[in-house]
């Protein structure tokens, strides 16, 4: 129990990490401001590119999610009327 709570205590502690995002540059290294602004425009172009890109796959996947939803009900559905017609065929028999 001490082990697990010094763990935490170390992990709770530990400075965070930068994530690097590749095709981001560094723009605080820019002395010229014209320079930085460029820079900063070049990773927010970069920043919404990225992000079109992910909700077009996000899209696309859930289209391809959706589409197969729709072929399992019709699925469902043609088993649903196959045991009606089992249950049908069935009662006679039992009377």
């Amino acid at each position: 129990m001490k082990t697990a709570a010094i763990l935490l205590l170390v992990l709770l502690t530990a400075p965070a990490t930068a994530q690097d995002i590749r095709g981001l540059e560094v723009c605080t290294a820019e002395k010229q401001m014209d320079r930085r602004t460029g820079c900063l425009q070049a990773n927010d172009n970069f920043l919404q590119q990225e992000l079109a890109k992910v909700k077009r796959e996000g899209d696309a996947r859930l289209a391809a999610a959706q589409a197969e939803i729709a072929a399992l009900k019709a699925a469902l559905a043609g088993l649903d009327g196959d045991m009606k017609q089992l249950r049908a065929k069935a009662e006679p028999a039992k009377k």
